[in-house]
């Protein structure tokens, strides 16, 4: 047996957004701050106490902002002896919804990549939370061959599916949400994920089977855990909890049995059905209080809209049924406060409610459990399975107040039924959701990825020391570099006197027979490295030796007999001539006013489990290369084996196919070109100029734009 079977692993998570920190988590604090936040630090710190990790780094971002706590400026912090929190910058310091941080994830992955590459070796998985980290661990497993394992959280299709029934249109949803771009993350996550991790069966039948890459098989249930040091039942000796002088200045009568709910001030929530059915029903008065702990505000007009909305609807609903006295909305807790909340409403012999619109998985009933609360939870996603297991208490219609009033009223009219449910709760969230059953769980699935995975092959070519450069400079070649023979002229002079200070290189569709014939045709000086056939072929001068490793390392998956007869038959696309193709690209006409839109053409290669790269170049040019090629990723392997930073590479593009090598840390150019619309969705990067001048004279102008030599 190798040595490999007993290696301990190392492991990054990835979870971007929301106020992460090892201790007094912000929940409930806004849309970004849930349970997600909770799960990702519990299960970092489960893994670390396993035998067989060796480390454990929980990735997020890092924010500067006096509106936060100072904490979340710390590069890293620990979680534990061999585990810790590190923060990578993305986009502005201040903190800002998920929603805003799409343009600033291909930064992200070039600094957190950068960050890897410091440290003492690799990890030996990369596990992404929700669909912003799943945008960046594809870019990262496509850079370094690792293994992916992802978890969603939330599905964007599924969220979509619900707003649209809700009534709001589809541009609204854009803009507010940016769907279309966290459906296409999720997509590409799921065609390159290894193992996909859910809470619940539902996830998988549900919500996952909405997607075009829908493959159960490579989907495992691994249910979180709940920390029963922290959540555990009243003890016997009867001490005061902190938390009953909060409520006793809401309620008349505080001794009465406690209904509670707690979650974010979200209207997926759908804790304001829960109190039009409490103000409903005299009967549920009479016998309980209902508490409400949606977060924390100090003034109502000062939280975000939606919260707004439903605390502003909550107060209103108070009102309307004139619930003073019976009902609690405090203003403040503490995340050290929760567990106690809880214990008082075992105290009281109360319900713990869950009125969710849909509830992915749940963390709030598990704690509920562990504290011997019975439940009563909708009937859509996690509850179903939690409840199923722990037998502790009944799943609604989160639609029907009627039947949340009959629940509620089952449970807390039936003494026996309530001693029932309460035991049942403590017995089985031991014995189904504890942290520790979770991390040996999730240690068995993905060992066998770890042990399959098959490292980044050494580069064929290795540049000695002397020839190190501090920059360098690639460029596409049609409509970019050529067209302006004054200003290539002028570009090839720079590149003769400057040669030793940069790196220069080309990167391009064309295949490297093709290429060579531009070069000597123009004059162009030999380039130190060519990126030919759209990133997937490698040469180095003076031989043009061809990088075997990288055509190894992007073979992975790459079928094109079967992609050849998906695409052949469509309509309005032809093949190009024989001298287009390459054994990893495959090239076609795309005539836009006969051919599916790219959309359609994604949709089918997904549907037919193919992970590949399609690009539309010039509006008629289709190119499809596998997943792991691409001119930006080539170009990362190159910048990664001649040790030079991206931020000092400069990068010339002027169609679709460049948008990639444009993205992120790099110093990006758009030449003045008819074809550059395509390229018009980078023009709020800070890092993409877009020149005045055409062809070589727009590299030009980046050069004296971006100071290059100077850097």
């Amino acid at each position: 047996m190798s040595n490999k079977n007993h290696r301990s692993l190392y492991i990054l998570l990835i979870s971007i957004h929301g106020l992460i920190r090892s201790h007094n988590l912000e929940l409930g604090r806004d849309a970004d701050t849930g349970g997600q936040t909770k799960y990702v630090v519990e299960l970092a710190k489960a893994l670390a106490k396993q035998t067989n990790v060796e480390r454990v780094n929980l990735v997020t971002r890092r924010i500067i902002d006096a509106a936060v706590d100072a904490e979340y400026s710390l590069e890293t912090e620990a979680l534990a002896a061999n585990a810790q929190i590190a923060r990578i910058e993305a986009g502005p310091e201040g903190y800002i919804p998920k929603e805003e941080l799409w343009s600033y994830l291909d930064s992200f992955t070039d600094r957190l990549f950068a960050w890897l590459l410091k440290q003492p070796r690799l990890p030996d998985i990369i596990h992404t939370h929700y669909a912003d980290a799943g945008y960046v661990g594809v870019r990262l497993s496509h850079l370094t061959g690792l293994p992916l394992i992802h978890t969603g959280h939330s599905l964007g299709r599924d969220k979509l599916r619900r707003l649209l029934g809700s009534g709001m249109l589809l541009e609204q949803i854009e803009e507010r949400y940016h769907m279309l771009q966290r459906v296409s993350a999720e997509e590409d996550t799921l065609s390159t994920a290894d193992l996909v991790i859910t809470s619940t069966r539902n996830e998988i039948e549900d919500q996952y089977e909405l997607y075009d890459y829908y493959t159960p098989e490579k989907m495992a249930i691994i249910p979180p855990g709940t920390d029963l040091e922290q959540f555990y039942p009243p003890t016997e000796n009867n001490q005061a909890i902190a938390f009953q002088e909060v409520l006793a200045k809401f309620l008349n009568n505080p001794e009465k049995p406690i209904i509670l709910a707690l979650s974010r001030p979200d209207q997926r929530k759908n804790i304001v059905t829960l109190l039009e059915a409490y103000g409903q029903s005299p009967r549920l008065q009479e016998l309980s209080n209902l508490v409400i702990v949606a977060g924390n505000r100090q003034d109502i007009r000062e939280l975000n809209e939606g919260a707004q909305n439903v605390l502003t609807e909550l107060l209103l609903v108070m009102d309307c049924y004139d619930l003073y006295g019976r009902v609690a909305l405090p203003k403040h807790h503490s995340s050290g406060e929760v567990a106690d909340i809880y214990r008082l409403a075992v105290k009281s012999k109360g319900v713990f409610v869950n009125p969710a619109l849909t509830e992915p998985f749940g963390l709030t009933l598990l704690e509920a459990a562990a504290s011997g609360l019975p439940l009563v939870a909708t009937e859509n996603g996690g509850p179903v399975d939690i409840i199923g297991n722990c037998q502790n208490g009944l799943l609604v219609d989160p639609l029907n107040e009627k039947a949340i009033t009959e629940a509620l009223l089952q449970i807390l009219e039936d003494a026996t039924l309530w001693q029932q449910f309460s035991e049942n709760g403590l017995k089985n969230v031991a014995k189904f959701y504890s942290w520790d059953a979770h991390a040996q769980t999730y240690l068995q699935r993905i060992q066998p990825l770890v042990l399959q995975q098959e490292p980044l092959p050494k580069p064929t070519f290795s540049p000695k020391a002397g020839q190190y450069r501090k920059r360098a400079i690639f460029t596409a070649i049609d409509n970019t570099l050529l067209g302006d023979a004054e200003a290539l002229a002028k570009f090839i002079q720079i590149v003769r006197i400057q040669h030793r200070k940069f790196l220069f290189g080309i990167a391009t569709g064309r295949r490297l027979d093709s290429v060579l014939k531009i070069l000597k045709t123009y004059g162009i000086p030999t380039p130190d490295v060519l990126i030919t056939s759209l990133g997937t072929e490698i040469y180095y001068p003076p031989q043009y030796t061809a990088d075997i490793a990288w055509n190894y390392h992007i073979d992975r998956w790459w079928t094109p007999q079967v992609l050849r007869r998906i695409i052949d038959p469509l309509p309005g696309i032809a093949p190009q001539p024989k001298e287009q193709q390459s054994r990893f690209k495959v090239s076609y006409y795309y005539d836009a006013n006969l051919a599916p839109p790219m959309e359609e053409i994604l949709t089918l290669l997904r549907q037919q489990e193919l992970s590949v790269n399609a690009t539309l170049s010039f509006g008629q040019y289709l190119d499809i290369v596998p997943a792991r090629a691409s001119k930006g990723l080539a170009l990362r392997y190159v910048a990664r084996q001649w040790n030079i930073p991206l931020e000092q590479v400069l990068v010339n593009g002027g169609s679709g196919g460049d948008e990639d090598m444009l993205r992120g840390n790099t110093l990006g150019v758009v030449v003045d070109n008819r074809h550059r619309e395509e390229l018009l969705n980078l023009s709020d990067s800070d890092r993409v100029y877009f020149a005045d001048s055409a062809h070589a004279g727009g590299i030009l102008e980046a050069i004296a734009h971006y100071d290059f030599f100077n850097l």
